[in-house]
């Protein structure tokens, strides 16, 4: 059984597709899926190298939200507007509150400032601007190439070139229903030419539905206004806060409460989790709460939202997803399901390992390339050229140890202080890196 007929072209035409987009895109398709995957898991990469994040000992209590805005009025009396409150998504996660202009990224694409406070405490633990740290960095890699508004284009239209790879890469390996299990095998004793192309027949294989579902995922979020253009679905992307909501109450001298605010959005959605909270900027706006209800697959960025008045403490507009349309509700999966966040634990784990399937791709694609036109030897039995370098490896190693040794024992207080001083300088270069 074969492929269907509308995909029977030439199939060396399928084959040049296939090798010049690896050689003119492949990099940058390594460094999405590379970046991508390490985002995934971004929380808790950046709290590894800032352990100042991790609040140790959790308390039973945490502060009102009223007295962490003042808390964060002491550290920054001039930053003026709105403020946003994203409750923690672990007990022992810091608060993160984002002020989205800061006057000193002012001229960059998106580079808010990233205030950490501990919600047992209120207190200020750090103040951080996305892009300078090494998460966001390398998020911002991966949605826009680290180039603002024109890499974030770039990104869509490498997501279009990556879905046609990936389509010429499972017409060209496609055997047939009869022959498939025959070429998803690794022959170990193959050259090493072989084992390369059995390797990227099988990561891809293995990743290819998976990869695709990212590539269009990602399209859709570099372009939002192909959903929009289709289903008519305005302000359902990622982040979308929704209508410009303003006040039509008179100031007065006792205004509704931060915790009074969401104390009232409460009441439409007495189920739901407190997930952020919006002040208002200036006389005429208003507090915006998101809240997430338990079937929304949007967990930190949830489309439950109630604005409350601040005047006079009125509920003035209520969005709840379960009235949504068909295009508006599936504008809002794009985000979870590209991130994995709506897959649960085990999505998440296979989307990071696709996102390393697609860089290796582009090494073993590459070098199997590399070695069909000579540039890199071939060799004609991997295995016993790997036992061969094995065995060469220890016994250097093991030379190599027994010198080293008589060295260490001769000059070992001078050394342990040098490893100590390396070691705090390394330390030192990473958290300045973060600040």
């Amino acid at each position: 059984m074969s492929l269907p007929r509308l995909l029977h072209f030439d199939r060396h035409a399928w084959l040049m597709l296939h090798v010049y987009l690896a050689l003119i895109f492949g990099f940058f398709f390594a460094i999405l899926g590379l970046s991508g995957s390490l985002s995934i898991y971004r929380e808790a990469i950046d709290r590894c190298f800032n352990p100042e994040l991790v609040i140790e000992q959790p308390r039973a209590q945490v502060q009102s939200l009223d007295k962490i805005m003042l808390a964060l009025r002491i550290e920054h009396p001039k930053r003026y507007g709105t403020w946003t409150l994203e409750m923690p998504m672990e007990r022992d996660a810091m608060l993160t509150a984002w002020f989205e202009k800061p006057h000193e990224t002012i001229d960059e694409f998106y580079a808010p400032l990233m205030v950490s406070i501990n919600p047992y405490t209120a207190e200020v633990v750090a103040n951080r601007f996305w892009g300078q740290t090494l998460t966001t960095w390398i998020l911002d890699l991966h949605t826009q190439l680290a180039m603002g508004a024109r890499g974030w284009q770039w990104v869509g239209v490498l997501g279009c070139l990556l879905t046609f790879s990936i389509v010429s890469g499972l017409y060209l390996w496609w055997p047939g229903w009869r022959q498939i299990w025959r070429v998803i095998v690794l022959k170990p004793q193959a050259s090493l030419q072989q084992l390369l192309i059995d390797i990227h027949r099988l990561l891809g294989v293995l990743s290819a539905v998976f990869l695709l579902v990212l590539a269009l995922t990602g399209v859709l979020l570099s372009f939002p206004a192909i959903l929009t253009t289709l289903f008519g679905s305005e302000g359902m992307g990622h982040g979308g806060t929704g209508k410009e909501i303003v006040s039509t109450a008179n100031p007065t001298k006792n205004p509704t409460t931060l915790s009074g605010a969401a104390f009232i959005a409460r009441a439409p959605f007495p189920r739901a989790e407190l997930r952020r909270v919006s002040t208002p900027a200036g006389d005429a706006g208003v507090y915006r709460i998101n809240l997430r209800q338990g079937e929304e697959v949007n967990h930190r960025h949830p489309f439950t939202t109630v604005w409350v008045d601040r005047w006079s403490g009125q509920i003035k507009e209520v969005r709840d997803p379960k009235g949504f349309s068909f295009g508006a509700t599936l504008s809002t999966w794009v985000w979870p399901i590209h991130t994995g966040e709506a897959l649960g634990a085990q999505g998440r784990l296979v989307w990071f390992l696709c996102g390393q399937a697609l860089f290796w791709l582009y090494i073993t694609g590459l070098s199997r390339w590399l070695m069909r036109q000579g540039w890199v030897p071939d060799s004609k039995d991997v295995m016993t050229a790997g036992r061969q370098s094995l065995q060469q490896f220890i016994r250097v190693a093991r030379q190599l140890s027994v010198h080293v040794g008589q060295k260490l024992a001769s000059h070992w207080p001078s050394l342990r202080d040098f490893c100590r001083l390396i070691v705090q300088r390394v330390l030192d270069l990473l958290r300045s890196f973060q600040k």
